[in-house]
């Protein structure tokens, strides 16, 4: 591939939101008192993660996808199910919003469940695995795990999706689609699987490997829980898809970039962005890790729109 050239990057505009809860008082007023004390900050950012949803909407024709075929997705990442912000009742509010969608297909990004310390309503696998087979479309619903995922309760995480008949793609490959409207969707292992110590880690990612399954010419999407494959995408693949990141979960003006988790900072933090004419949509996700607060970055369902 070749390297990017910043005259490669293109400024993105921010992508068009619908708000299911109002949140515009709610970010003036509590950042306002966030500036008068640390409890009522933590207050509103917990209500940030606990009460907001948007849905975040983006249309694009990616290249290499075919003119006039179009193609509806919704994105769920990053639900790490456990209250106090992701709880039994909110994670049926997240399915109903995401099957009122209607798209063609939904993809589930990774990270199932919430693995901080203040987790106040454990919500068992296969509770959250029966709520997620509720979602309906038409070409299904595909999952890939997160490095949460692999590094807790893997066991059990995976036959949860396998009791929801919920497909789980693993450096796969598979052809959707009718005849003449066809397209790859390829799910990459996770690139954090396993921790080696001192901040090193050997993925379960086989990025060439998922790219030999792919036998035509049809369009390529990629589901990846870490943005940070994005470098080494080849151009063969029209979009890629990540979560992860929590689009920086905490976002304060000058400090959030320095904990996005990415090795390349906020480069891929969040939202849709074009390098060398590839496409990528970074959710930010819905529930949280480390601490369950949210500020500026509210959960979010991504609703994709090709071909538009």
């Amino acid at each position: 591939m070749k390297p990017v050239r910043p005259a490669d990057l293109i400024a993105v505009q921010p992508p068009r939101r619908t708000v299911a809860f109002s949140r515009r008082s709610l970010l003036l007023g509590g950042l306002g008192l966030a500036a008068l004390s640390g409890p009522a900050f933590a207050g509103y950012a917990g209500v940030e993660a606990a009460s907001m949803l948007d849905v975040t909407r983006y249309k694009l024709r990616p290249r290499g996808w075919p003119a006039g075929q179009r193609l509806t997705i919704t994105v769920i990442a990053d639900l790490h199910a456990g209250g106090p912000n992701m709880g039994l009742a909110r994670i049926r509010d997240i399915v109903d919003a995401s099957n009122a969608l209607q798209s063609d297909i939904v993809l589930l990004l990774g990270d199932f469940v919430a693995t901080h310390r203040f987790v106040t309503e454990p919500v068992a696998a296969p509770v959250w695995a029966a709520e997620l087979m509720r979602l309906k479309a038409p070409l299904g619903v595909h999952a890939i795990l997160g490095n949460h995922d692999w590094w807790f309760h893997q066991a059990d995480i995976r036959a949860a999706l396998a009791g929801a008949r919920i497909p789980l793609m693993e450096n796969d490959a598979v052809l959707l689609g009718e005849a003449g409207a066809r397209f790859w969707l390829a799910g990459l292992g996770d690139q954090l699987a396993v921790p080696l110590g001192h901040g090193r880690f050997r993925g379960a990612d086989d990025l060439a490997g998922t790219m030999a399954r792919i036998t035509t010419d049809d369009p390529v999407i990629l589901m990846a829980h870490e943005p940070d494959i994005f470098t080494s995408v080849p151009e063969r693949v029209s979009l890629t898809l990540a979560g992860h990141t929590h689009g920086g979960q905490v976002r304060l003006p000058l400090v959030w970039p320095a904990f996005v988790p990415s090795q390349y900072g906020a480069r891929f933090a969040y939202g849709h962005i074009v390098e060398g004419g590839r496409d990528l949509i970074v959710s930010g996700g819905l529930g949280t890790s480390v601490v369950p607060l949210r500020v500026g970055v509210p959960p979010e369902i991504v609703h994709v729109e090709l071909a538009a």
